[in-house]
């Protein structure tokens, strides 16, 4: 049965992304789909214990021709106090070092992940700090440097383009969007409120200016549309961002913009299906655009997908990148762990497109998926 027919709603050719009618049949076991060839799998990191059970938000990134990755961990549960941010770093994307800490939180504030980027050959991993203070929840935007990706920096606050502390917590899609401008997404305080935000400045620390993006609300001060990535299209001229819907469509949100960041279309609700989990979309070489998702219909995070376009419109091929029978069981009960290959991120290296995520909230692993078998 086809998905719009589960949920009694029609497609729509409005939003700023359309899946092919009949591509996806979310009551057939990996969703209908082809498991595409020639993918790899390895494992960065294993659960441990009663010391490490807890693992997710992996974010890949490459530095002196190492591919390094950056996720949080904690002893059971999501956002416990004691969560610290890890990371490790591989030669050939298989072999990964022993996880390193960047970050611990503290007794007054959680620390996660935020992203990666590179200034004048020194790595710069971003750090969200979630004081438990603040009210409604939210955060601030740090970041640490390094010349050798071993020795950090003292933490610095990340500021807006008056020189000011951003007021809000990183996405973790830091691209640039043209030759100068960086592109990436603000959740914004009061609360959650999701902003694009741009920047000239090359090391990504600074400069940063608000997006104009009239998102609704899901609830006070969270937004609908949380979590999401982006594409370009039409020769980088469009950018079409696309978010996970708070509402429980579990359809993709998009928007898009015409200046490079700075304004944005009305949000729409997309007929491409989602799990209402976090997503990783991007470009390849040759200009196509790739959403990496789990296309389920519902909340369950599984199977691992991958759909392309050729026009960054019309999404009409779609990939099984990790099926339904490569879940593993889960081995560690927790606050909000969940089954599933979990908050996919990528990055274009080496030919192939490299997807991060986490398998069951547990493990983090890695795909490598050569573009020639797109």
């Amino acid at each position: 049965m086809l998905f719009s027919q589960l949920t009694n709603a029609q497609p729509t050719k409005q939003a700023d992304i359309y899946l092919q009618d009949e591509l996806v049949d979310v009551q057939q076991v990996n969703l209908g789909l082809s498991q595409l060839d020639a993918v790899e799998h390895f494992t960065v990191f294993n659960a441990k214990a009663n010391s490490a059970q807890y693992n997710h938000g992996a974010v890949l990134f490459v530095f002196n021709e190492r591919l390094y990755a950056q996720w949080q961990s904690s002893i059971k549960d999501e956002d416990a106090p004691e969560t610290k941010v890890l990371y490790s770093s591989s030669l050939d994307g298989k072999t990964w070092t022993e996880p390193q800490v960047l970050a611990e939180s503290t007794k007054d504030m959680l620390i996660t992940n935020a992203g990666w980027w590179l200034d004048n050959n020194e790595l710069i991993a971003f750090l969200n700090y979630w004081p438990y203070q603040l009210k409604p929840k939210g955060g601030f935007t740090y970041f640490v440097r390094s010349r050798n990706g071993v020795d950090w920096s003292a933490p610095k606050a990340v500021t807006d383009h008056q020189g000011k502390p951003l007021a809000g917590i990183f996405e973790q899609d830091l691209r640039h969007v043209s030759n100068k401008r960086i592109l990436t997404v603000l959740h914004k305080q009061p609360g959650l409120l999701t902003t694009p935000i741009y920047t000239d400045d090359p090391s990504a620390t600074s400069g940063w200016h608000y997006g104009e993006l009239n998102m609704p609300n899901v609830k006070p001060h969270i937004s609908q549309g949380i979590e999401p990535s982006w594409f370009t299209a039409n020769k980088g001229k469009n950018v079409t961002m696309v978010f996970r819907d708070q509402a429980s469509s579990f359809r993709i949100l998009t928007s898009s913009s015409l200046d490079l960041g700075q304004t944005w279309s009305d949000v729409k609700t997309s007929n491409f299906i989602d799990s209402r989990a976090k997503l990783s979309a991007g470009n390849l070489p040759d200009g196509r655009a790739f959403i990496i998702n789990n296309a389920s219909g519902s909340k369950q995070r599984f199977p691992l997908n991958i759909a392309i376009s050729q026009d960054g419109y019309l999404f009409d091929k779609m990939y099984i990148i990790r099926g339904q029978d490569a879940l593993p069981v889960q081995k560690y009960s927790g606050k909000y762990k969940r089954a599933g290959f979990s908050y996919p991120k990528s990055i274009v290296w080496n030919n192939a497109i490299w997807v991060s995520y986490a398998v069951n909230k547990e493990d983090i692993a890695v795909t490598k998926i050569p573009i020639q078998a797109l």
